[in-house]
């Protein structure tokens, strides 16, 4: 109830907002408003980000590699029986003299169990338990579970599918070092890229969440974890309450929580985790509807804890509330074009064809964000970057709109269900060509 008495005050907040724009002056000027918003704040990123690339260059800060944490690594499993073994397999080859592995079952139905108990016969270093069918449903229960039994400092949290280097532990541990900050989060890069448009354009859709994350985390503001390849400190896991278990998206929620607390989440674009991208469009869906909702439920549930919290600082706060847009966005665009339209059709004073071209022009933003993303993270050619940017713009307001839409609808008119939507792995396809050239560039990581 409370997060659908939140969200209708932010829709009607925004209709109020929209209807004044409309009948005072010309709703051109809201359009223009947000996207100089926009425009300003990415500057500013940029601006920061490239300040600090200044001052690292000149004045150079060393990892500390004699800041050695125990590390409890929780690889959660639910029916991942076709890819949990290579993943133990690559996970186990991490150069890092103090770790341990903790592989959870979770109700699963298929043979995990029964490839679990033979990996662990094999090599006693590994531990496991699996969950009985009646455990509490989630990852966040699960990972809360394995907390209970884990010896670690701090926690890495890996998916089923995950692919790391074998440094990958040694190069990210000494972010998590200062005392403010309570995690760490890698850089996530599909593997199967070039299986399908669909997972090409994912994993150019998380070479600009790179972009944006290495942009907010330039100005210390609120980087979020993404669940793959996230180094948690036990003090700030513990301080916050462990993993919440009633929230569809466990870290984006504990990212939230930890701001709100005062602790700092960083972001690390050098070190990176590799995971399989989603290759066909229903099961696509059903993830991004997952990520979506968990996102846009986290900010209603803590959106008074995010006003009144006197821990988080004030950069934080304006970077989440910047960030925030992204879901209000859609419904605005969509509503301003509506109601312009209507108006074109009675023939009424309209701005259609200027709030067209300001939602074009919002488009080209976003294919902007996306040929910098792409030229510094994926290093394609200047044409195939160009198309790959206009094909993933597309995609994602194909994507992400229509969701983010929905997801509004649902929580004011539908019951929460707390629907996980879990991922399938084990359809990655890859090349030989591709695992080459990973191979090459990156160093021995996969094993698919």
């Amino acid at each position: 109830m409370k997060e659908r008495i939140v969200l209708l005050t932010i829709i009607t907040s925004l209709l109020i907002l929209l209807y004044f724009f409309q009948n005072n002056m010309n709703t051109p000027c809201a359009f223009l408003t947000i996207l100089g918003f926009m425009i300003i704040y990415t500057a500013y990123m940029q601006i920061a980000f490239k300040h600090r690339v200044r001052k690292q260059k000149k004045h150079p800060v060393e990892k500390n590699y004699n800041y050695i944490p125990f590390v409890s690594i929780f690889i959660p499993a639910h029916n991942e029986g076709c890819v949990i073994e290579n993943t133990i397999e690559n996970i186990s080859k991490i150069e890092y003299p103090k770790y341990e592995i903790i592989v959870i079952d979770d109700r699963s139905t298929d043979n995990t169990a029964e490839v679990l108990d033979k990996i662990c016969k094999a090599n006693p270093k590994i531990k496991y338990f699996s969950r009985t069918q009646d455990a509490f449903p989630g990852k966040s229960a699960v990972l809360n579970d394995a907390l209970k039994i884990a010896k670690g400092e701090a926690i890495l949290v890996f998916d089923a599918d995950a692919r790391v280097k074998p440094d990958f532990l040694k190069e990210l541990v000494p972010s998590l070092e200062p005392p403010q900050v309570g995690a760490v989060q890698a850089r996530k890069v599909i593997i199967n890229r070039e299986q399908n448009f669909l997972t090409r354009c994912q994993d150019n859709e998380m070479a600009v969440d790179t972009h944006f994350q290495v942009g907010r985390d330039s100005v210390k503001g609120a980087v979020e974890l993404r669940g793959n390849g996230e180094l948690i400190k036990r003090e700030a896991l513990e301080d916050v309450g462990g993993w919440n278990i009633y929230t569809i998206t466990d870290d984006l929620d504990l990212s939230t929580r930890m701001q709100i607390k005062g602790w700092d989440v960083r972001f690390c674009p050098d070190i990176c985790v590799y995971e399989e991208g989603v290759v066909a469009y229903i099961p696509l869906l059903r993830q991004r509807r997952r990520w979506i909702e968990g996102s846009i439920r986290r900010y209603l549930e803590h959106f008074s804890d995010v006003l009144t919290s006197k821990d988080m600082s004030l950069r934080v706060s304006l970077d989440m509330t910047a960030y925030i847009t992204e879901f209000i966005l859609p419904v605005w665009m969509v509503s301003e074009v509506l109601i312009q339209s209507y108006r074109f059709i009675k023939d009424d004073p309209n701005w259609i064809l200027s709030s067209m071209a300001l939602s074009s022009l919002m488009c080209v933003f976003f294919i902007v964000a996306l040929f910098y993303s792409l030229r510094k993270y994926v290093k394609l050619k200047p044409l195939d970057n160009f198309i790959q940017s206009v094909e993933t713009a597309i995609y994602i307001v194909v994507l992400w709109f229509p969701l983010a839409i929905f997801i509004i609808f649902k929580i004011i008119f539908m019951k929460n269900t707390l629907a996980w939507g879990k991922t399938q792995h084990g359809n990655a396809k890859m090349t030989k060509t591709k695992i080459e050239t990973e191979k090459q560039e990156q160093g021995t990581l996969i094993k698919v």
